[in-house]
């Protein structure tokens, strides 16, 4: 079954704390909160330090944190908070059911500071009730998993989207081999990498810290891989496509985790892959290809590839596949020869005619601030028709929603080194690695 590790479940999920920018840190000490010694701040004066207004005015303070676009913060200036006495005795007779119904709805990042409040909650992630009412509530929402290594220790970073802050997730129990990120779904993350002159593939719950070593492959290849969850069947796969260098033509192996191995598919066919970024869309794995010109597609249901000739629009310098939802495919690339005149564009394939379709461009004033030279790199993946933008050399990060036409700065995002690694992240208690 692989090497397993859930020791550090305890000791090391406690370790999460709380990262952001010393800009939101001074906003959010400004805002009620309860101190370290317990006791409620009810004096909004004394925190704000602004002037007694009517509770009906509304304050906008704008600030630019770290070079961002402005961001508004609205405060009011009174506000009427009632202490509200707790009856003990009551409280303590909180049906079990209803207690891990409540506790199911907190966002999990807040669990681990509630683990601390007695035993019965310290062991709340093995309660069998909680994980199935966890199971059922609806999801905490999208989230920014970054990755790096400092002096050869794995850090981990989250940034929610729904509560728009940062919190650190410690990544000690990971062996020193898995060093890249591939990817993440349903709550589970997968790392691959060597050991020795072994190709490894991980997989792993970074909440409960939980991980496990799949078993080798029938073709010891550093290989492009996609892992793929389904929440109802409640298992994985993980697809092993061409190899990582692209020089060798290895059969196309899906580790199935029901079976706990992997099975062997038919080879793509001889292409010249023009990215190793893939995209999981609908059942079917998509890669660009420049020759022939347009998509691999394969299929995993009956584990076999197909090419599609979609050509790509003129002028693209770089693209990358990102996957929608409801079947969309999008490409998301630079258009333009010179550096003025070079644009960010977003297209959406119409799987009928085999043709890409311009859906939306990146304002001006968006791509200047995120790429201020033609040739800066910069990343791009998506997730339930969301697209994240990153910049190497500015550390930045740009989300847009394609639903909402809406494009915003991810607050506080700064890359932590050269080497840093992206992906969106679901978290669940629920998740299993097996």
């Amino acid at each position: 079954m692989g090497e397993a590790s859930e020791s550090g479940l305890r000791t090391s999920c406690s370790g999460l704390v709380r990262t952001s920018s010393s800009r939101e840190e001074e906003i959010f000490h400004r805002q009620a909160s309860f101190g370290s010694s317990g006791s409620r701040n009810t004096s909004p004066l004394g925190r704000m330090g602004s002037r007694n207004t009517s509770p009906s005015r509304q304050k906008v303070i704008k600030t630019k944190p770290r070079g961002l676009d402005e961001e508004t913060v609205a405060t009011f200036s009174k506000t009427v908070q009632l202490d509200i006495q707790m009856e003990d005795n009551i409280w303590a007779m909180l049906p079990e059911d209803l207690l891990n119904e409540i506790l199911a709805r907190v966002p999990p990042f807040m669990i681990f500071r509630l683990r601390s409040v007695c035993k019965r909650w310290n062991s709340i992630l093995q309660d069998y009730s909680f994980l199935k009412f966890h199971s059922q509530v609806p999801s905490h929402g999208p989230c920014l998993l970054t990755y790096w290594k400092n002096s050869q220790t794995p850090q981990c970073s989250v940034f929610s989207l729904p509560l728009k802050q940062w919190f650190r997730i410690p990544f000690t129990f990971l062996p020193q081999w898995a060093f890249w990120l591939v990817g993440s779904s349903g709550g589970l993350v997968c790392f691959s990498g060597l050991d020795g002159l072994t190709f490894k593939t991980l997989i792993c719950n970074p909440l409960t810290q939980a991980w496990r070593t799949l078993p080798s492959m029938h073709y010891n290849q550093q290989r492009q891989l996609i892992m793929v969850v389904d929440r109802k069947d409640r298992s994985f796969k993980i697809i092993a496509a061409s190899d990582i260098y692209g020089d060798r033509s290895s059969p196309t192996e899906v580790y199935d985790s029901k079976l706990n191995k992997w099975l062997l598919h038919q080879s793509m066919p001889a292409v010249n892959l023009c990215s190793s970024k893939m995209a999981f869309c609908d059942s079917r794995l998509y890669l660009e290809t420049l020759s022939p010109l347009g998509l691999m597609m394969y299929r995993l249901d009956t584990g076999q590839w197909e090419h599609i000739p979609a050509k790509f629009p003129r002028s693209l310098l770089d693209g990358y596949l990102v996957a929608g939802t409801q079947k969309r495919l999008f490409l998301v690339g630079r258009i333009g020869l010179y550096s003025t005149l070079q644009s960010m564009r977003i297209w959406e394939l119409d799987h009928t005619k085999f043709i890409w379709v311009e859906v939306s461009r990146m304002p001006p004033r968006y791509f200047r601030a995120l790429l201020r030279l033609s040739a800066e790199r910069f990343e791009c993946f998506g997730q339930d028709n969301l697209i994240c933008f990153t910049s190497w050399n500015k550390g930045k990060g740009l989300l847009y929603d394609v639903d909402k036409k809406a494009w915003s700065w991810i607050a506080g995002c700064a890359l932590q080194s050269y080497n840093s690694q992206l992906c969106f992240y679901e978290p669940r208690f629920d998740a299993m690695i097996y």
